[in-house]
């Protein structure tokens, strides 16, 4: 029996991604570096399956059939570089190498141009829905050697997780890196979701004074409305989970939150193309300032916050504003990761659908929610939307929250709780709505101390100016306008 795909990697993730495959009427061949992992395998969860061992590479490459296809499923960076230089002996013109690691879309881009330049083909693809999301059905967003995918997709998207009506939560993304970029934006998203949620529970818990079970109640009841997602479904069951002694478990858990860094990456690519992702960006800084427990601790007893009791007033109203600001401020992580996702796409000429990668995050990924096929149509009905803030629906709504949102926002500082992420996506959407920003200002500073020039209100665009603001300097301005 010939395999139909290869896969490297036996940890908790690749596992189940094979079993998941199986499941799905392929046959699979296994390799782990510690090749122990693949006797306990094979003896154990694969037992009496369609899978094969094998302790080398190249005893992998000889299971598989015509044109092989093999899956890494091993730690990002020089892991995966390790892995193809092992493999790429044993592979003939045309096979197929599969990274479905975490790893930075950069390295892919290269990891491409180096596969096909020895005659083989290479795909990236972002994997999200964690150990259960491998098992039963991931979003997969596969990008790179466009020539590999007619051999994958089969595969691939009989192991998709699938929506409503049927359709695969997977779909090419498109040329050398863009699957992982595709995948570094959703987990950005993923972490503005995350700190989103979080600063609402700190809100209910520090200010309205509420117990987990009363928390667990509103997040049950959020989930069966607009809120509808995998994040606000297991925050419910979090907070009404009891420890040992009857206590709520999530009191006893440390407040130093840990990343892996994809949302890093996406605040560093934002940085790199102009894109103001504020609200990740400040979702990964939270993280950072968590970090610093015992400094916090510290300075906790020397900064001064204000003096107010809980407030008790109104509560129910008080928890629908949070559940608009909440949603609104939703709206506006997802419209910058698409903006993030537009930029790159013009970068390096990918052809991105956005209602397609709407679709792939719909089920199956840690961020799928009923929001998402929202955001489908929106790109369905207007493949050129600028911003996905300005999409009817979701204009509508962010009208319709816009009190609520400032209510909780200012109820914040009144209060000195810290919610970085709900006050920067209401910023942004200040920001996005406001015709004439103090930049003008900013660019006279600029020309006034380094001659960096300015555009006129009065002049066409495109045309650049120098003031002697002091009467000492010259005419020389200097060559370049944009930072």
């Amino acid at each position: 029996m010939k395999a139909d795909i290869g896969l490297i990697g036996l940890a908790v993730m690749g596992e189940n991604l094979v079993l998941n495959m199986e499941s799905k009427g392929f046959a699979v061949a296994v390799y782990n570096r510690t090749t122990s992992k693949v006797d306990d395998f094979l003896a154990g969860r694969g037992k009496g399956k369609r899978i094969l061992g094998a302790h080398s590479p190249a005893e992998l490459a000889g299971m598989l059939a015509s044109p092989r296809k093999v899956m890494i499923m091993v730690k990002a960076g020089q892991a995966v570089d390790d892995t193809i230089a092992q493999l790429l002996p044993h592979l003939d013109k045309g096979d197929i190498i599969i990274d479905g690691g975490n790893s930075n879309y950069e390295d892919t881009r290269r990891r491409c141009a180096e596969v096909e330049a020895a005659g083989l083909l290479y795909i990236g693809t972002g994997v999200s829905g964690g150990e259960e999301g491998a098992l039963l059905g991931p979003s997969l967003m596969p990008g790179g050697s466009a020539a590999a995918w007619p051999s994958v997709k089969p595969i691939f998207q009989a192991i998709a997780a699938k929506v409503e009506d049927g359709s695969p939560c997977c779909d090419w993304v498109g040329a050398d890196g863009a699957g992982h970029f595709v995948k570094m934006v959703h987990n950005g998203i993923e972490y503005g979701d995350m700190q989103l949620i979080c600063e609402v529970y700190q809100i209910m818990r520090d200010r309205l004074g509420m117990t987990e079970d009363e928390m667990s109640a509103v997040f049950a009841e959020w989930n069966s409305g607009d809120l509808d997602s995998y994040l606000v479904e297991i925050t419910r069951d979090i907070l009404k989970y009891k420890d040992e002694d009857g206590g709520p478990l999530v009191r006893r858990i440390l407040d130093t939150a840990g990343q892996k860094g994809t949302g890093k990456w996406a605040g560093i690519a934002a940085l790199n193309f102009g894109v103001p992702l504020t609200l990740i960006g400040e979702s990964v800084f939270a993280r950072c300032l968590s970090a610093a427990k015992a400094e916090r601790v510290g300075a906790a007893k020397v900064l001064a916050g204000p003096a107010l009791g809980r407030s008790a007033s109104d509560r129910a109203a008080f928890i629908a504003d949070l559940g608009a600001a909440l949603y609104a401020a939703k709206v506006v992580s997802y419209a910058q990761g698409f903006l993030l996702m537009k930029e790159a796409a013009k970068e390096y000429g990918w052809k991105l659908d956005f209602g397609s990668i709407a679709l792939m995050w719909r089920g199956g990924c840690i961020i799928r929610s009923v929001f998402l096929g929202r955001i489908k149509e929106a790109f369905d009905a207007n493949g050129e939307l600028s911003n996905l803030m300005l999409a009817p629906f979701f204009a509508e709504k962010l009208a319709g929250a816009q009190a609520s949102w400032r209510r909780v926002v200012a109820e914040c500082a009144f209060a000195g709780i810290p919610a970085p992420a709900l006050y920067s996506a209401l910023s942004y959407y200040d920001g996005m709505r406001t015709e004439v920003l103090p930049a003008n200002l900013l660019q006279a500073q600029r020309d006034y101390f380094g001659a960096h020039t300015y555009e006129r209100t009065d002049r066409p665009r495109g045309e650049f100016f120098h003031t002697n603001w002091t009467g000492h300097g010259g005419s020389t301005a200097a060559s370049t306008y944009n930072v």
